[in-house]
């Protein structure tokens, strides 16, 4: 089989394939022995009919055709293959004329394949990192985390006022737009923190300011998105009236951190030791997700040397991913989708434009990656994918990665080693500094990056 590549405009390549005649011929001859294996023909045994005997009953055209697209599903796949492109949009296929015996068949095909872009710097990155020793900070909030863990509610003076991070307990009325009781919002004693998220913060904000005794009505709109309390409302009335009284305002006391206590309700001999198995933990934590911290910072770093435009069909396509990859996840923890949404305060459309971003940054970064390996030379070799093939653990490896080479898909494995290189390669040479304390912003941008990456590795073990 003989390949030859055009660069059109618009990332597009024309690609010219001619399969040899003996190949042609013995595709011809493979059909007319299916043929005759499959059907009975009068006069003759099965499998014996002659090619003119089978031409008459069933068409030579028709015949030449099927040997046509069967020739063409083969060839495709090889020429993708053999010419090295990623095809990111189907092959629009020229109409190619049908094969004949004896001659070399041509076809051509035109498809989009990602654009070679390049980045404003190839320097090695600068990243900052946490440091991977325990911090006191770290230790001192782990310890603070155990301690609001085991709080205990205690009352308040009587004039204390209801604040917005304030514990009560109240006794609630609540009636729908037909001043018809609700019963599973309705209690004689509840107790309920403000900013927990239960009810909207329109409720929250009806309470602040008032004291121990007193009693406040006010009306509701029933939220487009309900809170956790009010979802079984939704669709059955447009207001909630409530009638609240504060029965008592709570403080949230954490437990002194004591030898005692600490031996008593965590197990440990004292503060010193729960000091030091604490900081075990968040070291050993610190080892485990380092990696990927350090790789989400990199690749954060490479996306902002990133030029020109990442094709629509490439952002589509790892929205589609994303979608498929978070429902199969919500599915397998038995969440719905509303659930979700209202666990991360955010509604459908929030959602969406969040996900949107994240296959911007994905398609991003993987091009800034295809970047980084061609101007280093890095190369994903035969012996790179069948060795991924290896890793799978399936009883045939080799099989399987035929299987692909057939199904066109073998460039979705070279194309996730050659990314996969080139991510080690931007780590290796990233140049670390250690911070003590990294904002919460700061820790995202490490993470921006990995979750890509690890998507790619989930799919691509799926997929095998």
């Amino acid at each position: 089989m003989e390949t030859k590549v055009e660069t059109l405009e618009d990332n597009k390549v024309k690609v010219s394939v001619t399969v040899d005649a003996k190949e042609v011929d013995d595709r011809i001859a493979r059909e007319y022995k299916n043929i005759a294996n499959k059907y009975n023909f009068p006069g003759f045994r099965k499998g014996k009919a002659p090619r003119p005997v089978i031409d008459n009953a069933l068409g030579k055209e028709a015949i030449l055709a099927t040997v046509t697209d069967g020739v063409v599903n083969n060839a495709y796949p090889l020429a993708i293959e053999e010419i090295r492109v990623y095809p990111i949009a189907k092959p629009q296929f020229d109409d190619p004329e049908l094969v004949e015996g004896g001659k070399p068949f041509e076809f051509s095909f035109t498809v989009e394949v990602k654009p070679e872009v390049e980045l404003s710097s190839y320097e090695p990155v600068a990243i900052e990192l946490p440091v991977q020793n325990a911090t006191d900070k770290e230790i001192e909030t782990q310890i603070e985390a155990l301690r609001e863990h085991y709080y205990t509610l205690e009352p308040t003076p009587a004039n204390t006022k209801v604040k917005a991070d304030s514990y009560v307990d109240i006794a609630m009325k609540a009636t729908n737009d037909k001043d018809e009781e609700i019963p599973s919002l309705t209690a004689e004693d509840r107790p309920y923190g403000l900013g927990s998220g239960l009810f909207p913060t329109e409720f929250d904000e009806q309470l602040i300011g008032h004291k121990k005794g007193e009693t406040v009505s006010f009306t509701l709109d029933m939220p487009e998105e309900p809170t956790l309390l009010l979802a079984a409302q939704k669709g059955k009335t447009d207001k909630i009236n409530f009638e609240i009284e504060i029965k008592a305002v709570k403080k949230n006391v954490l437990p002194e951190l004591t030898d005692e206590w600490v031996k008593e309700t965590l197990g440990f001999e004292n503060v010193a030791d729960l000091r030091e198995r604490v900081s075990e933990t968040i070291e050993q934590q610190k080892k485990d997700i380092m990696p990927r911290l350090k790789e989400g910072a990199c690749l954060a770093q490479l996306q902002e040397r990133f030029e020109g435009e990442v094709p629509s069909g490439m952002k589509e396509e790892a929205e589609a991913n994303l979608i498929q990859d978070f429902f199969r996840q919500l599915q397998a923890q038995g969440m719905s989708f509303d659930m979700y949404l209202m666990s991360q305060g955010i509604n459908a459309d929030q959602f969406k434009e969040d996900l949107k971003k994240q296959a911007e940054d994905i398609t991003a970064q993987d091009l800034a990656l295809d970047a980084w390996a061609k101007h280093f030379n890095i190369e994903a070799s035969d012996e790179d994918v069948t060795a991924e093939f290896a890793k799978t653990g399936v009883e045939d490896p080799a099989a399987l990665q035929d299987e692909w080479l057939h199904n066109g898909q073998l460039h979705l494995v070279r194309q996730g080693v050659l990314r996969a290189k080139a991510v080690e390669n931007l780590m290796d040479s990233a140049v670390v500094t250690e911070v003590e304390d990294m904002t919460e912003s700061d820790k995202k941008e490490t993470k921006k990056g990995s979750k890509k990456a690890k998507q790619d590795k989930e799919a691509e073990s799926e997929e095998k």
